[in-house]
């Protein structure tokens, strides 16, 4: 395996989440319900990206 693998779905997931941030805030200040549920869906899906970064890097050891 790559040594940058777990890095480069960590990488990702934190690109989603702060997108996901911008667009849940974003919503919030113009009351845009549909940008609020796109902002927390991209911030789940940079959680996950998280997770299996996490689970790449601790099974190449």
């Amino acid at each position: 395996m790559s040594d940058n693998n777990g890095f480069s779905d960590k990488l990702k997931g934190a690109v989603n989440k702060g997108k996901g941030e911008i667009k849940d805030q974003a919503g919030n200040a113009t009351n845009d319900t549909d940008k609020q549920a796109e902002g927390k869906m991209d911030k789940a899906k940079g959680n996950v990206q998280d997770k299996i970064g996490d689970f790449k890097n601790n099974n190449e050891k």
